[in-house]
């Protein structure tokens, strides 16, 4: 995953984790605008939330953040 996408998804589930709390479910989306200007990165994160990882649609933001930062 390139780091700038690894980042987006920390400071999304960051600030998703400090509004509503730990247990917050995020999907691939939120860290997406509404407007699809970069259907490569979609693609990416896309990948490695539902092939790589086999993740629901909806995660806590919490583990979300920590398999990014485990580089998993």
């Amino acid at each position: 995953m390139r780091d700038t996408l690894r980042q987006k998804i920390i400071a999304v589930c960051d600030k998703k984790i400090l509004a509503k709390g730990e247990t917050v479910g995020v999907s691939f989306y939120a860290f997406f605008a509404n407007k699809n200007d970069d259907p490569a990165l979609l693609m990416e994160a896309a990948t490695w939330w539902i092939q790589t990882h086999r993740l629901d649609h909806f995660e806590e933001a919490l583990k979300i953040k920590q398999l990014v930062q485990a580089g998993v």
